[in-house]
Order: structure tokens, then C-alpha cells, then sequence
């Protein structure tokens, strides 16, 4: 059944379904996918501690002297402090803005890829919506898994607003995706965020 909100032969890009009036799980039907929500249990790597504690001090030194009311602003010093350190412990290849191309319902720029030995999708929740966000995290997760060509039996992601990140795993033969009920708030669980962030492109399962 085609969901009632996509006009079957219309085109959309990734940030249109961030604008539908429609929750994660009617979108994900529409492509033949369900959605789980649940507590996950995510790989953790260990990291030194003192770099993660020089992180964290700085963010907190920084953030009550910066206006966070823009995109630009906590792409700039909320996300992209987080993803440079991620590539320090795994040598990622960090691809922002990165166009991809699935089909006409399947198609836009993708905010931040990163491959390793795995890959992660990172989506910046447009207007702080991370509900939202998430719906458009799963499309885009979707369209990575009609791209890439792997072995791999799940896909991650995570949508973040700056302050708070949530991920979300695709399982690619269930054409299953979840929905962890989890939250990670930066910079107070930044330890934890970013040993989930390094273990996923790690491949650690």
C-alpha cells in the first residue's frame, strides 16, 4: 500500500520527509521497512581519558559564551568537534554534504558519512527537531543500504541536534530499523558518545 503522503511518481530529496506530517513508522512502511524502538546495547571502544576529559572541558568552557540558536553554530562547535575526534581514533574518510542519487524518492546530500572499517551516518536535525530528524535519518539509511555494496548485516546511524545525539541500526535482511531509546547529551555523556561513535566504524559488534 503506498503511503497517503508520497504521490507515488513524485520526487522527493532527504529533507522533504523531515517537512512530512508523518511519524518514522508510516514513512518506513512506505518502503517496505518497520520500525522497533528500544534500549540498545551499542558497542563501546575504549578511549584515553584524558583527551576525551580535554574535549569535554572545552566544550563546557566554550558553550556559555556562544549562541547555539542557529544550524551554523552547533554544526560548528557541537557536531564537528565530536566527528574530528571520532576520525582521530579511526582514520575515517569524513564526507560532508556528500550527494546521493537512489531513485527520484531516494535522493538528496547526506550531512556527514564516515568509513573506516564500517560506516556511519550522522544527521543534523534541521530546526532542533530530533524526532524529525530521526524520520530522516531512516530514509537516508535506507538509501544507504540500496547503495552500499556489503557484506555488512547492519547499517548505523545517528541524528543529532548538537546537544543531544540518537541512533539508529538497520537490519538490512529484516529490513528492520531501531529506534535506541537512548540519548546522549553532549557535552555530559560525551565519553560515552564517542566510544559508541569509534567502536561502530571500528566494526566492533
Amino acid at each position: 500500500m503506498t503511503f497517503a503522503l508520497l504521490e507515488e511518481k513524485a520526487s522527493y530529496t532527504f529533507s522533504d520527509y523531515f517537512a512530512l506530517a508523518a511519524d518514522a513508522k508510516e514513512v518506513l512502511a512506505h518502503f517496505g521497512y518497520s520500525l522497533r524502538v528500544q534500549t540498545s546495547q551499542l558497542p563501546r571502544f575504549p578511549l584515553n581519558p584524558e583527551r576525551t576529559a580535554a574535549l569535554q572541558e572545552r566544550i563546557n568552557e566554550s558553550l556559555p559564551h556562544i549562541s547555539l540558536n542557529n544550524e551554523t553554530a552547533r554544526r560548528e562547535f557541537l557536531i564537528a568537534p565530536v566527528l574530528l575526534e571520532v576520525v582521530h581514533y579511526t582514520q575515517a574518510w569524513l564526507r560532508v554534504e556528500y550527494p546521493l542519487l537512489v531513485n527520484d524518492q531516494l535522493k538528496g546530500t547526506l550531512d556527514y558519512y564516515l568509513e573506516a572499517e564500517s560506516g556511519l551516518l550522522v544527521v543534523e536535525a534541521k530546526n532542533a527537531d530530533l524526532v524529525r530528524g530521526f524520520t530522516q535519518l531512516a530514509v537516508e539509511m535506507i538509501a544507504l543500504n540500496n547503495w552500499i555494496e556489503s557484506d555488512s548485516a547492519y547499517l548505523y546511524g545517528a541524528v543529532s541536534v548538537g546537544d543531544i545525539w540518537r541512533f539508529g541500526i538497520l537490519d538490512r535482511q529484516r529490513k528492520q530499523m531501531t529506534q535506541d531509546l537512548n540519548l546522549y547529551r553532549v557535552p555530559a555523556d560525551l565519553p560515552d558518545l564517542l566510544a559508541t561513535l569509534v567502536a561502530i566504524l571500528k566494526g566492533i559488534p
